[in-house]
């Protein structure tokens, strides 16, 4: 079995995965507290190091560049430093940003922590909080629509920051079948949409229960169910923290993966390393059974780590051996 989960890694090389979705940047604002304030009762952090990375849909193709894939983002970002900052960190890491668009007027969604030893102190938000409207998606989707040659699949990544809508959604699940491939998504919880014609839905146990709708003391096995029902897709991978995660498909029995994870320092990002992951299994010939593995197996090494991190595939396929 470890010797076809690995192949299926080794698969995972130049494989093409467009990833859309709500693009950020995550700033790390890292010091030491050795004193509290004498203005107010919090800490005093003395700045040691100041570093950044993709976040939000642009860490899900941080994710697959490490991994050998070959993403594309598409999303929106603002005419300002921090969307400068972005598009640099995204040629750095070799990500194809031709289908990110840059909006006048609105700033690049951008959250910065403050982290004193491994202890975050605080997260600071800068944001939109309006749509960005029907001309903006169309830019966005013109731009989709441009990138060429084959595309191995496509991943929507939903942080509510303005991008994703019912129409969006719709106009990427025929842009999907028009270029034979498959679309997953990582759902917002806050937000009621469908999703038929996509291949998988991946909610968090919290985004689960909001999106169902049946109350906070509802079984996995029950929410997957009416998720699957809800969406009429073709199957729900339901992740549930330190207790693994649950795949329902359609027609067949609930498959519960336990999880692999040895120590957690930080779980930021990690459904970011599952739905990347998910996508490069399935694009290298995996089932979802398979790919669903793999991917809890890459989770578990990422939350081992602090901050808004990545993996490769030595280590993935380090942990499955391990496993």
């Amino acid at each position: 079995m470890s010797e076809r989960r690995n192949s299926i890694v080794s698969g995972f090389a130049g494989k093409k995965i467009l990833v859309v979705g709500d693009v950020m940047l995550d700033l790390y604002i890292q010091g030491e507290v050795e004193r509290i304030s004498p203005e107010a009762p919090v800490p005093v952090v003395r700045i040691a190091a100041e570093t950044s990375v993709p976040g939000g849909a642009a860490n899900v193709a941080n994710n697959i560049s490490s991994l050998g894939g070959r993403p594309i983002l598409a999303g929106v970002i603002g005419s300002d430093p921090a969307g400068r900052r972005l598009k640099a960190l995204l040629k750095e890491r070799k990500i194809d940003g031709r289908a990110v668009v840059a909006a006048p007027g609105r700033p690049t969604v951008t959250k910065s922590r403050v982290v004193a030893g491994h202890q975050q102190v605080v997260r600071i938000d800068r944001e939109s909080s309006g749509d960005t409207g029907p001309e903006l998606r169309k830019d966005l989707l013109r731009a989709i629509r441009k990138i060429p040659g084959k595309i191995d699949g496509i991943i929507l990544e939903d942080y509510a920051k303005g991008i994703v809508d019912q129409d969006l959604i719709d106009r990427l699940i025929v842009f999907a079948r028009d270029r034979g491939c498959f679309l997953v998504v990582d759902p917002n919880g806050r937000r009621r949409f469908t999703y038929r014609g996509a291949r998988l839905i991946s909610p968090n146990q919290k985004e689960a229960i909001e999106l169902a709708g049946l109350g906070d003391e509802v079984l996995p096995a029950k929410l997957g169910r009416a998720l699957l029902r809800k969406w009429g897709t073709e199957s729900v991978l339901i992740t549930l923290g330190e207790e693994g995660m649950c795949l329902f498909e359609r027609g067949k029995k609930l498959f519960r993966i336990p999880t692999v994870a040895r120590e957690v320092f930080d779980v930021s990002g990690a459904g970011d390393t599952v739905i990347g992951t998910i996508a490069l299994s399935l694009a290298s010939g995996a089932d979802l059974r398979e790919a669903s593995r793999i991917a809890n197996c890459a989770a578990g090494v990422v939350v081992g780590k602090l901050g808004t991190a990545t993996l490769t595939t030595d280590e993935l396929q380090t942990a499955l051996n391990w496993k």
